[in-house]
């Protein structure tokens, strides 16, 4: 019986336990407390941002903000994010077009990366069962005759 423990101790399965010490709340990761210290500040800051944009500086000046930004970066600054974020969508893709080669390249059938098929069958010993064959690429003539052949088309 204690073997058998030993083994279940060592599964790599995870095992459901409804014993308490082991279910103790460990506190919460850092990662947690700034992603919910980031949203309050992001909430805290859209306040304050929309309450500077649309209230008249008189009623500012009437509580006492008498330092803040002129109102025409309540414009620009969402503007210019918006072209920025544009701009550099645009700058990706076309990146992306340039980095790719044409269709009529043959970089695009055969890399650095390319597996070319072996016959599987000839490096097995005799008498083994036949393992699932290894990962390897479909020469393009291949899929070509799969796919058009001519006593396929009917």
């Amino acid at each position: 019986m204690e073997e058998e423990e030993d083994q279940l101790v060592n599964s790599p399965r995870r095992i459901l336990s409804l014993n308490q010490e082991a279910s103790e709340v460990h506190g919460t990761k850092p990662c947690e407390v700034y992603g919910f210290v980031g949203s309050i500040s992001i909430v805290v800051a859209t306040v304050i941002f929309l309450i500077w944009a649309y209230v008249p500086d008189k009623f500012l000046e009437s509580i006492g903000i008498y330092y803040y930004p002129s109102k025409y970066w309540a414009m620009a600054m969402p503007m210019y994010l918006m072209v920025t974020l544009l701009l550099t969508l645009v700058f990706y893709i076309g990146l992306n077009f340039m980095s790719t080669s044409t269709t009529t390249s043959f970089n695009t059938l055969f890399d650095e990366y390319s597996r070319e098929d072996v016959d599987f069958l000839l490096l097995m010993k005799n008498g083994d069962d036949r393992p699932i064959d290894p990962i390897s690429d479909i020469d393009i003539t291949r899929i070509n005759d799969l796919m058009f052949d001519s006593h396929l088309v009917k």
